[in-house]
């Protein structure tokens, strides 16, 4: 399984810098949170095995379509989190249906490519996706504190910006490290029924 704490200072600089510089597509929050077609889309390989993680290549190039096709299929995406077993995004679309299936035949395609990757056809490699509407402006922020210390909460990193893929360091230099505290503490993930610790900003 991939792990970022297996890799040296240089290669995450290296890697952090390549991931930076992709151009990846995120929009900053809106000052309100008022229109509707807000949704956190979750998805998890099946019985939360690391396939998706199992090369930092793999969860790369899987990142890269996968917010393609976000792109593609939403007005907004505000947060958004790709780790070894499963992936996060909070996103504002009016096309949720084309969405999700869109999603579906990127994970038949990402499956049939791993598979024969990892010499292992006919694994189960997706468990499924799943939509959770927003309703209302804490439940919005909340989860996007929620998106953004994933890495964190699972172990990978110490620092919410220091997880290559995730929309948290392009967030924290938008919004700035005092604002992100603050919604940090008035927003506390603690509504996804955890009792989280403090990120270090």
């Amino acid at each position: 399984m991939y792990r970022w704490r297996q890799l040296n200072e240089q290669q995450r600089a290296e890697l952090l810098s390549f991931r930076r510089q992709s151009g990846r597509p995120w929009h900053s929050p809106p000052h309100r949170i008022s229109e509707g077609g807000r949704y956190l889309l979750t998805a998890a390989c099946f019985e939360h095995q690391a396939i998706l993680g199992s090369t930092r290549e793999r969860m790369a190039g899987f990142a890269d379509q996968w917010l393609e096709l976000l792109r593609t299929q939403t007005e907004e995406i505000n947060a958004w989190c790709v780790l070894p077993n499963h992936y996060h995004a909070l996103i504002r679309t009016e096309r949720l249906p084309e969405l999700l299936h869109k999603l579906g035949r990127l994970h038949g395609r990402t499956a049939f490519d791993w598979n024969g990757e990892d010499s292992r056809r006919g694994r189960k490699v997706w468990f499924n996706c799943a939509e959770t509407a927003l309703k209302s402006e804490r439940h919005f922020w909340a989860t996007l504190n929620y998106v953004h210390h994933n890495p964190v909460h699972h172990g990978y990193v110490e620092h919410w910006q220091d997880w290559p893929f995730s929309s948290a360091a392009e967030y924290l230099k938008a919004r700035g490290r005092a604002a992100a505290a603050r919604a940090w503490r008035e927003f506390p993930v603690l509504d996804f029924g955890k009792d989280w610790d403090r990120p270090e900003w």
